[in-house]
């Protein structure tokens, strides 16, 4: 077992860990030991480098937006379970945020005045959406930092590493993380003052996603097996328009951004539908145009919907989404001409670690950001691209909390901590299985029982059909590869999403229950955390 210590430790590559990393390493001067980012694939390779529509920015200058009216979007669509407090400070934080990341290159698209370029999405009430490279945000504001970190000698990255088990002691203080190198199949300890967690999404516990291969629910299974209080589980995104047609572990995303535009939801006769289900057609919040779409296929025994943007003309298409067209037009789909053929697939979660904007979770020095967190922001429905903003504005928030923090790496290990480190110095013998066959298995049972509409019965199924799944997975402890590691966090995920799930008896935002199809005003946040091995809910 190799040991090292490092002053800050950030697990996840996106634009949360890849901006923490550099806002850390500027601001604060107490870094004795360095700053360690780990991913378990290439630098980079994050749900983050999908995010094509772009990112909320209300901007000072912008005389069409204010902070109030964003609040009160992300207020509406986030149905009722919205921290008022936490959406008002991070719609404040973004003219900066925006500004900052302007200086570390990135480079959101301007019009020909050199006005930065802004879009509307749904259930946004005015255009304040930025974009860069067209329909490319995430990959361009990602490329950028990736650009900055790689030259920054103070950033050390360790790639192809999954952290196994954070290291918390008695306590509940997190002093460090064991990682797992997928390459040389070598454990190493890592004893560190603070590990940011800022591991993405869990998409790929689902059939259908729009998710990359790496987005397993990795720090929420890291968090919870650690102890720390879990939030809102249940309140998985399916986002509406997928493109339907499989390849690879994901299906790729069609941009809301599109709608906003002007493209229309329409049947196989090219029939709109959209006005049957909500004012707002095409640019209802997420939740109600996905089970929009899913009644439809139902209605019409389809795969898909189809998406009409041919009404925004081929110039601007080829402009405006020069991903979107590239890759439609290899599935020999011409959007100025063809209807685009689409359907709901899982996007992004909700719930996740519960934490403040500065990043903090119920255990000391443990610290979570991006997806995997929850703050309160998004309550039941996410805005569309407030993630983004979400991602950034809490990264340079834990880069500010920690500038005043004592970074030193502790000069003794805790005998309980030991305890953890000795499992992984054991050499077991242990055969390789299927994986790729589990996780299919758990991805249909998770489509189908815990997926856009769910009731008691489909829930109670999923949960027994996901326990007897684990009994083909014989590990405890060590694994042999990254991926008997994803798939290990995978089983505890879909089990807490159910168990959420189970424990919401209402209709909200995207978790929809066919058995409780009104909403309980009175209803707060599901919280849950595992007490001396079991699943308890917190009061």
């Amino acid at each position: 077992m190799k040991y090292s210590k490092y002053s800050v430790v950030i697990i996840g590559s996106g634009i949360a860990g890849l901006y923490a990393a550099l806002k850390i390493e500027q601001q604060s001067s107490n870094l004795q030991d360095g700053i360690l980012l780990i991913t378990k694939a290439k630098l980079g390779e994050s749900n983050s480098r999908y995010a094509q529509g772009g990112m909320v920015a209300v901007m000072k200058d912008n005389k069409a937006d204010s902070t109030e009216s964003h609040i009160s979007d992300t207020i509406k669509a986030g149905a009722g379970l919205s921290e008022f407090n936490t959406v008002k400070f991070i719609s404040e934080q973004s003219d900066s945020v925006v500004k900052d990341l302007l200086e570390f290159g990135v480079e959101f698209d301007r019009d020909e005045n050199n006005e930065l370029c802004f879009t509307r999405e749904a259930a946004h009430s005015v255009r304040r959406i930025l974009h860069a490279g067209g329909d490319a945000t995430g990959k361009m504001i990602e490329k950028a930092l990736t650009k900055d970190v790689s030259e920054n000698e103070n950033i050390e990255v360790y790639e192809q590493t999954a952290a196994v088990e954070l290291l918390v002691n008695a306590d509940k203080e997190c002093k460090g993380v064991v990682v797992f190198n997928d390459l040389t199949k070598e454990y190493e300890t890592i004893y560190s003052s603070a590990v940011i967690l800022a591991t993405g999404g869990l998409g790929q516990l689902y059939k259908y996603t729009t998710n990359p291969a790496v987005a397993t629910g990795d720090g929420v299974a890291l968090a919870y097996n650690a102890g720390a209080i879990m939030q809102d589980l249940e309140f998985v995104q399916f986002h509406p328009t997928a493109l339907a047609i499989d390849g690879g572990e994901n299906r790729f995303l069609i941009s809301e951004a599109v709608r906003g535009e002007g493209a229309k939801l329409v049947d196989a006769d090219g029939i709109e539908f959209m006005h049957k289900y909500h004012e707002n057609k095409e640019l209802a919040p997420r939740d109600v145009v996905t089970r929009s779409n899913y009644n439809e296929m139902k209605e019409n025994n389809a795969d898909f919907v189809y998406l009409n943007a041919t009404c925004i003309g081929k110039e601007k298409l080829a402009e405006r989404f020069p991903n979107i067209s590239r890759i439609c037009l290899e599935n020999n789909i011409d959007i100025s001409k063809d209807f685009i053929p689409v359907a709901p697939a899982a996007h992004y979660s909700m719930g996740g670690v519960k934490t403040n904007v500065e990043g903090q979770t119920s255990i000391n020095g443990l610290y979570a950001i991006g997806e995997v967190a929850s703050t309160g922001l998004h309550g039941g429905n996410r805005l569309a691209s407030n993630s983004l903003l979400e991602c950034v504005v809490c990264a340079y928030e834990v880069a500010n909390f920690l500038k005043n923090k004592e970074l030193k790496t502790p000069k003794q290990i805790d005998e309980d901590l030991k305890a953890i480190v000795d499992k992984y110095s054991k050499e077991l013998l242990m055969e390789e299985l299927d994986i790729e066959s589990l996780k299919k298995e758990l991805q249909e049972i998770m489509w189908k029982g815990a997926g856009i509409l769910r009731d008691e019965k489909s829930l109670m199924t999923a949960l027994e059909e996901i326990q007897q799944l684990s009994k083909k997975f014989p590990r405890s402890v060590k694994c042999l590869n990254k991926e008997e590691y994803e798939f290990k966090n995978m089983l505890t995920v879909s089990k807490l999403i159910i168990q959420s799930a189970l424990q919401r008896k209402e209709s909200r935002g995207a978790h929809y229950r066919l058995d409780y199809l009104n909403t309980n005003e009175e209803s707060k946040h599901s919280l849950l955390t595992k007490e001396e091995g079991e699943l308890s809910f917190v009061k």
